[in-house]
């Protein structure tokens, strides 16, 4: 087998193992915190918001910087930093005893995490251009079938022995990884020698920045803004619509197990469609399904009760996982777009840059949100999906014109 296709499915397997990792507790965390010390409604509210944002912040003014380590030193090594730190920052939330502790471990965790971005770095420096959207889309679909699968085996456990448990067991679960990762990913010799490490960091994004990138990572942005809107208050709205806290975290996994399995699969195909097609109409194809579907989604409840469906719930839950089908197969194919725009030994920095637009995005989301449900239902939220879709089309149409320029 080629070394790329080898390092891909093994960076696959270590992507399922490190996103289940985190999310065997993460995705409980607006439950775990009433746990930790009392907290009224609205202050679990703030606490979610907050919490949710936190790795972001740092995440953000981290990733451009290990993007461009790794492209001096190695994508080997950024992803074994990532990992490891994965192993103890999990392991130590399980041991907190105050909302205040967990933040700061959650601060930590946007400062020294990010094996997304540096197994992208990896597979999109070390795959041939023909195979690249193809290797994207497998990457991609890697982070969301870990996301899924953590919290709904993490949901039972968080039901059976409580939410600390969780955390311990994605601790263990991201050692796997970093073991994986340690004996069986290679690094090609021939691009660590094609590296010149004497390229400063401000010259090495200063060659990256085209026009074509920057309408990339501005849609890349408010993507990212539009998936996470609603994910934080998922818990809570679950909690409302059942009238007790119990089988809230067991449902709540479900729900994210569905959404990641069906991402992973959208990821896949669309990533495998584009190979050979327009990927610009493409993604404006699927933005505009995913607004179609989030009207539908707001109006989950008239339309259980038009079809005579008694559990408006799960009208809520089919609903809002089709509409992630569709959202979760842009993002393969734009990074596909960007990487194929920018030389293999600067993809490095450009998935730092991607990693640090997605964290920002990762965190206005919830003071978008967060503002919004204030002294509401957190179903309001869902209000703000299909407007902020609109402004990803108007992107879409921008980005097709200034890269049609760039091709003439």
């Amino acid at each position: 087998m080629e070394l790329w296709k080898r390092n891909l499915w093994v960076l696959w397997c270590t992507q399922i193992i490190a996103l289940a990792s985190f999310g065997f507790g993460v995705p409980f965390i607006p439950l775990y915190i009433k746990d930790l010390q009392p907290l009224s409604p609205e202050q679990v509210k703030i606490y979610a918001t907050i919490l949710a944002g936190a790795p972001a912040v740092l995440m953000g003014i981290m990733a451009p910087v290990w993007g461009f380590i790794s492209d001096k030193y190695g994508r080997k090594l950024m992803l074994l930093r990532a990992m490891i730190g994965g192993v103890i920052l999990i392991t130590l939330m399980g041991t907190v005893s105050s909302v205040n502790q967990l933040l700061v471990l959650r601060f930590a965790q946007g400062m020294f995490t990010g094996s997304v971005t540096a197994s992208l770095a990896f597979v999109s420096s070390g795959t041939p251009e023909k195979h690249l959207s193809y290797a994207l889309g497998v990457i991609s679909s890697s982070n969301f079938i870990g996301f899924s699968l953590g919290p709904a085996i993490g949901g039972i456990f968080a039901e059976i022995y409580g939410y600390r448990m969780s955390f311990y067991i994605g601790g263990a679960l991201m050692l796997i990884g970093v073991i994986l990762v340690l004996f069986f990913v290679k690094e090609d010799k021939q691009l660590l020698q094609a590296r010149d490490k004497k390229v400063s960091m401000r010259a090495s994004y200063k060659a990256i920045l085209k026009p074509v990138i920057i309408s990339i990572l501005i849609l890349l942005l408010f993507l990212r803004i539009t998936r996470a809107m609603f994910s934080p208050y998922l818990p809570l709205f679950i909690e409302s619509k059942l009238l007790r806290e119990e089988g809230v975290s067991f449902i709540t996994g479900i729900v994210n197990a569905l959404i990641g399995f069906t991402v992973a699969i959208s990821s896949m195909l669309i990533g495998k469609f584009v190979a050979n097609r327009n990927k610009i109409k493409t993604v404006i194809g699927l933005f505009i399904i995913s607004f179609v579907m989030s009207i539908l989604v707001i109006n989950y409840s008239k339309i259980a009760t038009f079809f005579g469906v008694g559990n408006s719930l799960i009208v809520f839950i089919v609903l809002y996982v089709i509409m992630y089908f569709h959202l979760g197969g842009i993002e393969p194919v734009i990074t596909a777009l960007a990487a194929a725009n920018i030389t293999p030994e600067n993809r490095g920095a450009l998935s730092g840059l991607q990693g640090m637009i997605s964290s920002i995005g990762w965190a206005l989301a919830p003071v978008i949100s967060g503002t919004i449900v204030y002294g509401r239902s957190v179903e309001f939220a869902l209000f703000a999906i299909p407007v902020i879709i609109v402004v990803n089309i108007g992107l879409s149409l921008w980005l097709e014109k200034v890269s049609n320029k760039h091709v003439a």
